[in-house]
C-alpha cells in the first residue's frame, strides 16, 4: 500500500492544496492531510477548526480510489510521516523559491528518515501565486479572493472575522 502525507498549516485551504490533493490521488492508496499545529504563526484557524474544516471540503474532491484522512500533528514532519508508516511526502512548488526552501526540508527529511521520499508537484499555473498567507491578508484588507479557496473556507473566514 503506497501511504503518503501532504502536510501544511492549511490556515486557510486554499484551491491550489486541493490541487496539489486532486493530482496526487492516482499515485497513491491513501493520503493524509497533515495539518502543522504551530501556534507559533499565529494562525486565524485553530487546529481543530482547520481540520474540522478539511474534512468537510474532502467531502467533495476526487479521491480516484484513494483514501483520504486528516490528521493533525506537531513536530517534525518525517517523524509524523514514519509514525503512520507513510512512504512518502507530498510537497507543492510554486516558484523557483519554494524549490530552494523545499529542497533543504527534502534533503533534511531525507536525513531523518531515509525510507520516506519526497514527491514534489508543480502547482497549476492558476494557483502559482496562491498561498494561505496572502490569501489571509487580502481578504483582511476586503480583497476578493472567491475563486482561490474553497467557499466554505471563505464562508469560515466571514464567520470568523464578523466575531
Amino acid at each position: 500500500m503506497r501511504k503518503a502525507i501532504f502536510p501544511g498549516s492549511f490556515d486557510p485551504l486554499t484551491n491550489g492544496h486541493l490541487d496539489i490533493l486532486e493530482r496526487s490521488t492516482p499515485l497513491f492508496d491513501e493520503i493524509v492531510v497533515a495539518v502543522l499545529n504551530n501556534p507559533e504563526k499565529k494562525p486565524m484557524f485553530s487546529v481543530e477548526e482547520r481540520c474540522e474544516t478539511i474534512r468537510e471540503v474532502l467531502k467533495d474532491v476526487d479521491r480516484d480510489g484513494c483514501l483520504l484522512s486528516v490528521e493533525s500533528f506537531s513536530g517534525l514532519t518525517a517523524e509524523f510521516a514514519r509514525s503512520i508508516n507513510a512512504s512518502a511526502i507530498i510537497r507543492g512548488i510554486r516558484a523557483v523559491s519554494d524549490y530552494e526552501y523545499e529542497l533543504r526540508m527534502a534533503l533534511m527529511n531525507r536525513r531523518l528518515e531515509p525510507s520516506i521520499e519526497t514527491v514534489f508537484l508543480m502547482a497549476g499555473e492558476e494557483y502559482s501565486y496562491v498561498s494561505s498567507s496572502l490569501m489571509k491578508e487580502v481578504f483582511l484588507l476586503g480583497g476578493r479572493i472567491e475563486g482561490l479557496i474553497p467557499d466554505l473556507v471563505e464562508t469560515k473566514m466571514r464567520e470568523k472575522l464578523a466575531r
